[in-house]
């Protein structure tokens, strides 16, 4: 029987979204009077969902639909208002593009916070992971000693994943990276994503492009509205998608 690693149970997320244009006490006194400037606006509706080990899940959906606050809810950056998830596994995310990245800080810093935060920094060895990182990006050991806020959108997005992809992850959320990056570095990321997952990781990938998620993913599921409307495989799931824009 397969193991199940991620479970939500009548998951629901919100955000306080400010209604009145309030942004300075003088717009509180001009604007907003006393009543409250935020309203709760719902995200996440009950999504009740469970993957198991070694699966790979394309998730699916309009902007705004609530791909990346699903993502952002499993990974533990969001706590749910209602609901419960349980995740059993490490988490390697790749979120969005700097995220997780200090910009202050160079490139080897970076990969050394990380490598530190995921239980993976040790001396003898460390030398050996910044040159996988740096032979996978293409970055220079001029450019990663640079700080992180000189770095093109490219750059960040090629540090980020490079860092995360340098030893084999058990869980892999990857949220829209792929649509940064040249040509040849996308092809790369696709090619190592197979590797890991071949290796048994499971992978949670986000992507505008169902032919990525077809290619990528067995299962898929296809959010509206912040619901699910759809759970199976990615090609029933990308017809669903495709839907919505009928």
């Amino acid at each position: 029987m397969e193991k199940s690693v991620i479970q939500l149970n009548d998951v629901s997320v919100s955000y306080l979204h400010n209604k009145r244009g309030i942004y300075s006490i003088k717009d509180f006194m001009l604007k907003g009077a006393f009543l409250s400037p935020f309203e709760h606006k719902q995200v996440l509706h009950n999504i009740n969902l469970e993957v198991y080990k070694g699966q790979t899940l394309g998730i699916l959906g309009k902007n705004g639909e609530g791909k990346s606050t699903l993502l952002r809810t499993i990974a533990g950056i969001i706590v749910p208002d209602t609901g419960t998830c349980k995740v059993t596994i490490e988490i390697s995310p790749v979120l969005a593009l700097g995220a997780g990245l200090e910009l202050e800080l160079t490139g080897l810093e970076n990969i050394k916070i990380y490598m530190a935060l995921s239980g993976r920094y040790q001396k003898n060895t460390i030398a050996s992971l910044i040159d996988t990182v740096a032979a996978f990006s293409e970055l220079s050991m001029e450019q990663l000693k640079m700080p992180v806020k000189m770095y093109s959108t490219g750059m960040l997005a090629r540090l980020a994943f490079s860092t995360v992809m340098a030893t084999q992850p058990n869980l892999l959320m990857i949220d829209e990276v792929l649509a940064v990056g040249d040509k040849g570095f996308q092809e790369k990321c696709k090619k190592r994503i197979h590797e890991v997952k071949n290796a048994g990781a499971t992978v949670l990938f986000v992507s505008h492009n169902p032919e990525e998620v077809m290619e990528v993913c067995e299962r898929g599921i296809c959010l509206k509205e912040g619901k699910i409307i759809c759970d199976s495989t990615s090609q029933d799931a990308v017809k669903e998608y495709y839907n919505l824009f009928n």
